[in-house]
């Protein structure tokens, strides 16, 4: 049965209020009676809203957080039609970071539940497939301006640098450090700026001096 408009917000409440609760006592340390003191909610409340407990609770929270991800590199992530534009969501990706600093809540709390677990694996692809179509309809907007060659596959370079991005998040929740997380972004903008097709009157002055230069070896030869 659908959820009214109150206990939609009531579920809600609840979600934001564990994921705090995960924020400022780590994800092994909340307790649904934590849960509930925060959100002025009773134990059948909760269990109203989710029947199956912990696990369930906790897989709404890393769905709120996952969406957090993203929400939080916009509008600059659904605007990716310029250079400056690319510049200003790599410096938004790397700020978000740098404020959240080492301890990830969203890979808190996907450790937590298992990310072989089908729930949470169904998270983890609607996050990544979210992200990775953002990043393919940037670099489409840009091969329409000839800004990148049409020849580049964007959803394949999309792929390769959320890669990248996932890998340097992962060093520094490791270590600390944005170095990697930088140069992820960075050298990938790099590449699609690097791939664009000169144009095709640029082409023919470059081909025809390779042409008069085989030439003039075959005349010495």
């Amino acid at each position: 049965m659908p959820l009214t408009r109150k206990g939609t917000a009531t579920r809600q409440r609840i979600i934001e209020g564990a994921a705090a609760e995960i924020r400022r006592e780590g994800v092994f340390a909340v307790t649904l009676d934590a849960v509930m003191r925060r959100t002025a909610t009773s134990k059948s409340q909760l269990f109203h809203y989710f029947p199956e407990g912990k696990d369930e609770l906790l897989l709404a929270v890393a769905r709120h957080e996952a969406d957090g991800v993203i929400s939080d590199q916009q509008p600059e992530l659904g605007a990716l039609n310029s250079w400056p534009a690319w510049r200003s969501w790599r410096d938004k990706v790397v700020d978000r970071y740098r404020k959240q600093g080492p301890n990830c809540p969203l890979n808190a709390v996907m450790g937590q539940l298992r990310p072989s677990t089908e729930g949470a694996r169904a998270v983890t692809a609607e996050l990544l497939a979210q992200w990775q179509g953002e990043l393919a309809a940037g670099i489409r907007s840009m091969q329409g301006q000839g800004e990148i060659d049409t020849g580049l596959d964007a959803d394949r370079s999309a792929q390769a640098l959320l890669a990248g991005i996932q890998g340097g998040v992962l060093i520094h929740i490791t270590t600390g450090s944005l170095a990697h997380l930088e140069a992820a972004l960075d050298q990938g903008i790099e590449f699609l700026r690097g791939s664009v097709a000169p144009p095709k009157a640029a082409r023919q002055s470059r081909d025809a001096a390779n042409q008069s230069g085989r030439s003039a070896e075959g005349a010495t030869a």
